[in-house]
C-alpha cells in the first residue's frame, strides 16, 4: 500500500494519495485545485489514480476533485449524507458515486470504509484505511475536518460564514455524538486529518502532521468532555473569526467549481497599461510587495496585500470575486507573482488578467506613500480628539480588550464599510501588531482617505506601555 501527504501552506491543508502498488490503482482524498502534483506523483509512484473522494463540502478552498476526475477519468466519491440543503449540486452531471455511512470504496487491494461523522459539516466524512492483503483490520483514517491533531473541526461555520441561522449549536451535539461513536475504534488507528495549524476550520490545531486516537484521547480537551452541555459551549467558544471568503467557497463547492483545464496567464502591462486599468477598465490593482516597499512608495489607488502565509486569507476576504485582478510585483521575484496567481486561483479568484512591474507602476507619475504613527502620537492626537482611530483586529480580539474611542470594523468588513467614515478627517488604523493595519490603511487611501495612517505596533504596543483599555 501507498500512502502520500501534501500540505499546502498557504492553506494549512492536507490532501492524500492513497494507492495500490499490485494493481496500479489510486485514490486522492481532498485534492486542492492545483492538480498537477497529484497526476505528477501517481505516474512517479507508477499508480494510476481511478478514484478521487471528498470527506465534505470544503469552505477554505476551491475543491480540485472535479477538475482530478476530468483530468485522470477517475470515479468520484462524494458524500449523500447531511440532509438537502448541503448535498453536492453537480454529482449527477459528474456521474459521482454518492456514499453512505457503512459503505466501501476499494482501490485495488486497499479498501476505504465510510463512516459518517456529522458536526464540522452536517455531510462529512471519515475513511478508514485497510490494507487487505496484510489483514482485515485497518491502519488508520483520513479524517478531514472532524479530528485534528489537538482540535476538532469547528461546527459553527454554516451559521457563521454560510448565514445557516441556528445550526451550530445543534452542529456541536451531532459532533459530540460523533465523537462519541469514534472513541469506540482501536487506540493504534493512526489518524491523518486534514488541516494542520493556521488553518481557521478549529482553534487550536497542533502542527504535528498525523497523530493516533489513543494519543489524541489522551490530550486533545474534545475527548476529555463527557457531557454533551459542557462540550457545545467549549467547542463553540473561542472560536475565531472565519475569513470572509468561507461563504463563498461552502456554495462553489457545493455548486461544483468550474473546470478551468490551464491556469490563468496574466498579460505583463506597462505603467500606460497600468494607468489603463485603474481608470477604464476597474479592476482592482494588488500590490504584493511588503508592507513596507508599499508604504514607503506605491501606485495611486492600489491596495497592498503582502505575498505571505496569510495572503490567501486577506485576498479571498479583500478582493471583489465579480472583478478582474491587475497585481503589481518586483519583477526580480517572479516565482513569488507566479505563486500569488496560484493562492488566488486555489480560492476561486481566477480573473487575474494582468500584472505590472513595480518599477513601472512607480514611474506611472502617480504615487503615493502611506504615513506611519507611532502609538505616542496616537496618544497625542487621541487626548487632541483630531483623530478617527480604527480598529480592524477581529471581534473576539476587540471583546478581549480595546482602545477607548476606537470604531470597530474587522479588516474583512472595511471596504465595504468605508461609507460609515467621516470624510476630510485624519484617520489612524491598528490590529494587534500592524501588519493588519497596513492592509487596512492602503484599502482607505485606495477608497479615499489619502492621509490615513497605519498604527506602528499596533494594540500590543499600546498595551505593553501601559495605556489604558476597556473591554
Amino acid at each position: 500500500m501507498l500512502l502520500k501527504r501534501f500540505y499546502d501552506d498557504g492553506l494549512a491543508q492536507a490532501s492524500y494519495l492513497v494507492g495500490c502498488h499490485a494493481t496500479g490503482h489510486a485514490i486522492v482524498v481532498d485534492p486542492h485545485r492545483d492538480v498537477d502534483i497529484y497526476v505528477q506523483a501517481a505516474a512517479s509512484e507508477n499508480v494510476r489514480i481511478t478514484h478521487v473522494a471528498e470527506t465534505h463540502i470544503h469552505a477554505d478552498f476551491v475543491s480540485g476533485s472535479r477538475e482530478l476526475a476530468a483530468r485522470t477519468g477517475a470515479q468520484l466519491f462524494l458524500s449523500a449524507e447531511g440532509g438537502d440543503d448541503w448535498r453536492y449540486a453537480f454529482a449527477a452531471a459528474a456521474n459521482a458515486r454518492l456514499l453512505h455511512d457503512g459503505d466501501a470504496i476499494h482501490v485495488g487491494n486497499v479498501r476505504l470504509d465510510v463512516m459518517h461523522t456529522p458536526g464540522h459539516t452536517p455531510e462529512h466524512l471519515v475513511f478508514f484505511i485497510t490494507d487487505t492483503p496484510a489483514t482485515d483490520r485497518a491502519m488508520g483514517v483520513l479524517t478531514g475536518d472532524f479530528v485534528f491533531v489537538g482540535d476538532v473541526g469547528r461546527p459553527d461555520l454554516l451559521e457563521r460564514a454560510a448565514n445557516m441561522a441556528g445550526t451550530m449549536k445543534a452542529g456541536a451535539r451531532a459532533l459530540f455524538a460523533s465523537l462519541q461513536r469514534f472513541k469506540q475504534q482501536p487506540d493504534y488507528l493512526q489518524l491523518w486529518p486534514g488541516h494542520g495549524a493556521g488553518s481557521a476550520c478549529g482553534k487550536s490545531l497542533g502542527a504535528v502532521p498525523s497523530t493516533t486516537l489513543g494519543y489524541e484521547r489522551m490530550a486533545n480537551w474534545a475527548f476529555a468532555i463527557d457531557d454533551d452541555v459542557e462540550f457545545v459551549r467549549e467547542v463553540l467558544a473561542g472560536q475565531p473569526e472565519p475569513p470572509k471568503y468561507f461563504a463563498h467557497m461552502k456554495r462553489i463547492n457545493r455548486d461544483g467549481p468550474a473546470i478551468l483545464g490551464e491556469w490563468p496567464r496574466p498579460l505583463a502591462r506597462g505603467s500606460g497599461g497600468l494607468r489603463e486599468v485603474l481608470l477604464a477598465e476597474k479592476a482592482i490593482v494588488v500590490d504584493i510587495r511588503t508592507a513596507a516597499a508599499f508604504a514607503e512608495r506605491h501606485a495611486l489607488n492600489t491596495i497592498n496585500i503582502p505575498f505571505n502565509k496569510s495572503f490567501a486569507n486577506w485576498a479571498g476576504s479583500i478582493i471583489p470575486f465579480d472583478r478582474d485582478i491587475h497585481l503589481i510585483d518586483d519583477m526580480e521575484n517572479t516565482r513569488a507573482l507566479d505563486d500569488a496567481v496560484r493562492a488566488l486561483v486555489m480560492i476561486g479568484l481566477e480573473r487575474i488578467t494582468g500584472y505590472t512591474d513595480a518599477a513601472d507602476a512607480l514611474d506611472s507619475g502617480e504615487t503615493a506613500a502611506t504615513s506611519q504613527m507611532s502609538v505616542n502620537a496616537l496618544a497625542e492626537h487621541l487626548s487632541r480628539g483630531d483623530v478617527q482611530l480604527i480598529d480592524v483586529r477581529g471581534a473576539s480580539e476587540w471583546d478581549d480588550g480595546h482602545i477607548a474611542g476606537a470604531k470597530h470594523i474587522p479588516l474583512g468588513e472595511l471596504a465595504e464599510r468605508v461609507g460609515e467614515l467621516p470624510p476630510g478627517g485624519r484617520i489612524a488604523v491598528h490590529c494587534q501588531s500592524g501588519s493588519r493595519s497596513a492592509i487596512a490603511a492602503s484599502i482607505l487611501q485606495a477608497n479615499g482617505f489619502p492621509d490615513a495612517a497605519n498604527v506602528t505596533g499596533g494594540f500590543v504596543e499600546w498595551a505593553r506601555q501601559g495605556r489604558p483599555t476597556t473591554s
